[in-house]
């Protein structure tokens, strides 16, 4: 039977997962939104996932994303990673030679600088939506045009709309102001396509020495009004991937398998898992204790800063 490998990534937003094979061909893949239960929505991927692994024996589960550990301990993965290196790792496993990650999301962005095959620098930015696909996908409801449509319109403009998008608030008061001075919507939508790359370089990129091949991953690259827009502003051909919004994951599986072997079972998804959070008030720190329970039996604890807040795991 031959060896498969599941990765996980999983976001404020949207849950991503593929299951590879030693030759790390995608078998399956599934992508969701989170919907505020990172537990639930892995359980759903999972029976996604499962439709590809007849005939494989996964031996090797892998998580990254903002809920990783928690994942990561409801599936017993072999590897939990950051964010940066599994894009770096998913998309070196594809492009060897690129030198420049970019990456916008349903609620965060960043960037990775790669030399040799080594990340080099990385900046993240979690504080602001501005740019960010929940942001698009706001402006697209205002405008009442569906996002999927959003690049599409934005080609056709000749005379992009100036849009102030360095911040949320600003973006959507100048959108409407420039609507209500009679701007095209396809012109205001291709203005707003810029201003997302250009707020993304100005911040996220802000300082760093970007070089090409660059390539553009993340639920925002699938509008191609924005990577027409990334292309114009650095004077260079801009990358896209069809699996660009699966790189973390595909990154994640790759190395666990280097990991030692797992067993794993697709009937984890019939498992009951909770999580209690607690402060520990044991010392001035007042931790907050994360403790995640399968069938009401402690697994797993996080949070303490100091021994005092350890909980043993039985």
């Amino acid at each position: 039977m031959k060896k498969g490998y599941l990765g996980i990534d999983i976001g404020s937003i949207s849950t991503k997962g593929v299951l590879i094979d030693q030759e790390n061909h995608i078998l399956a893949s599934g992508y969701l939104m989170t919907k505020g239960n990172p537990i639930q929505a892995v359980k759903e991927l999972l029976k996604i996932l499962q439709k590809g692994s007849e005939k494989i024996k996964i031996v090797g589960v892998g998580t990254t994303g903002s809920a990783r550990r928690l994942i990561g301990t409801m599936l017993n993965a072999n590897i939990i990673k950051n964010e940066i290196t599994a894009h770096a790792i998913g998309t070196l496993s594809r492009y060897p030679d690129i030198r420049t990650i970019l990456e916008i999301g349903g609620q965060d962005s960043k960037i990775i600088l790669i030399q040799d095959g080594i990340v080099v620098d990385y900046a993240m930015n979690t504080l602001c939506a501005a740019g960010t696909g929940s942001f698009l996908s706001s402006q697209a409801k205002r405008l009442d045009i569906p996002v999927e449509k959003f690049g599409e319109i934005a080609l056709s403009s000749s005379n992009p709309t100036p849009i102030a998008a360095r911040c949320t608030v600003f973006a959507e008061s100048d959108l409407v102001h420039k609507a209500q001075m009679g701007h095209k919507k396809k012109d205001i939508v291709a203005g707003l396509c810029h201003s997302v790359a250009l707020n993304y370089l100005n911040n996220v990129g802000k300082g760093k020495k970007i070089e090409g091949p660059i390539i553009f991953q993340g639920g925002v690259s699938k509008n191609i009004g924005v990577v027409k827009a990334f292309e114009e502003i650095l004077n260079c051909p801009i990358i896209t991937d069809p699996d660009g919004h699966l790189m973390g994951a595909i990154g994640v599986a790759i190395l666990s398998k280097d990991q030692e072997e797992v067993d794993f079972s697709f009937d984890i998804t019939d498992s009951n898992f909770t999580t209690v959070g607690t402060s520990c008030g044991k010392c001035a720190n007042h931790c907050e204790i994360i403790c995640v329970k399968k069938e009401n039996q402690l697994i797993d604890a996080w949070g303490n800063r100091c021994e005092k807040g350890q909980i043993p795991i039985p």
